[in-house]
């Protein structure tokens, strides 16, 4: 009985994902911090599960950063969401995927806000029609990218050539996952386990092989906020959220961070340079710097990507010590090497 009840609960947490068809939404600040992210996605979904994904060069910005910093008005973010849903429509798909998780909120609030306030959709209608011609329809299924690999996760899982395991001690990594606050944080009901039990990277953890970190400050805010890093005066205030995560996490002898937001990935690895430079100290084992991996990243890498082609010579933080443990081969001197031959400038790591 309190088996099934655990069950009953449990499946109040989750959501429907579509397995195939997919409209894909890019990220603005995911192509520069870490641009290999997204193509490595398109690769895995279209290469390794033979699914239908749709990367729409006509789309543009969800306009996230400047919604949430008070400088696109809410009506015109309203119309943008719309164009993009007309993009969808007109190319047969119901299916919409978005890379970034404040996209993803973004996405999730206009539709909110619409079912809510059914004039403010005939007004978007409106707008929209008027700013471009278009007419749209709402997606069948609207789920960020990170829902989709886990959807997906016990398909890869043959397909693994590697899994979240020390090829030296046989011992599982030790793992943390770091939710955006904007997957799971203000409409708890979008995302798989809701904001108190988030299991979309939880889930891939455990399917492959990793041990998963549960520590104190799990689920404290990486502390981009915004208007919080975008003000120069206040990014002490990010740095702090960043700090506070790893101390608390410093006991564990983590491995591995992996996320699911580009602006959470950006500042848990550039934060540790910071730490380094002001604190003299870093939080991963023997003192040394714990690599932060989107979920893309890590699900291409165990499936055996080469690591710079998935771009992780982007990351302030060497990858190599995981590379290491995690019995992956790779060359030393391609790391710096662009697509096209010659040598991009090395970055100084930790």
């Amino acid at each position: 009985m309190i088996e099934d009840g655990k069950k009953q609960l449990w499946a109040q947490y989750q959501k429907e994902i579509a397995d195939d068809k997919y409209y894909y939404a890019r990220s603005c600040i995911r192509q520069n911090f870490f641009p290999g992210a997204e193509e490595i996605f398109l690769k895995v979904l279209r290469q390794n599960l033979n699914k239908d994904i749709y990367d729409d060069a006509r789309q543009t910005t969800c306009t996230g950063i400047g919604y949430h910093s008070a400088i696109v008005p809410l009506e015109t973010t309203m119309t943008v969401v719309a164009r993009q849903f007309s993009l969808m429509n007109e190319l047969g798909y119901e299916n919409f995927v978005c890379s970034c998780v404040t996209s993803f909120g973004i996405y999730s609030e206009m539709l909110e806000t619409w079912h809510e306030f059914p004039e403010t959709l005939e007004k978007t209608k409106e707008n929209l029609y008027k700013a471009t011609g278009r007419t749209f329809k709402l997606p069948k299924n609207l789920v960020h990218a990170s829902d989709v690999i886990y959807k997906l996760r016990m398909d890869i899982l043959p397909q693994l050539k590697y899994k979240l395991v020390n090829a030296k001690t046989g011992k599982p990594l030790n793992v943390v996952e770091h939710i955006g606050c904007h997957y799971a944080k203000i409409f708890p009901h979008k995302g798989v386990g809701g904001a108190e039990y988030p299991y979309v990277l939880a889930g891939l953890v455990d399917a492959w092989g990793g041990k998963l970190v549960d520590y104190p400050e799990r689920r404290h805010c990486c502390g981009f906020g915004f208007r919080q890093y975008l003000v120069k005066a206040n990014r002490g205030y990010s740095y702090s959220h960043s700090l506070k995560k790893f101390e608390s996490m410093q006991p564990y002898d983590v491995d591995l961070i992996i996320t699911n937001c580009p602006g959470c990935n950006y500042f848990l690895d550039r934060w540790q340079y910071v730490a380094a430079e002001s604190e003299h100290k870093l939080y991963g084992v023997d003192g040394k710097a714990i690599p932060v991996l989107t979920f893309e990243e890590i699900t291409a890498l165990l499936l055996g990507y080469n690591p710079w082609e998935i771009g992780l010579q982007m990351h302030q933080i060497p990858v190599e010590p995981l590379l290491d443990k995690l019995g992956i081969s790779y060359s030393k001197e391609d790391k710096y090497l662009n697509t096209k031959g010659p040598e991009i400038p090395e970055l100084l790591n930790y």
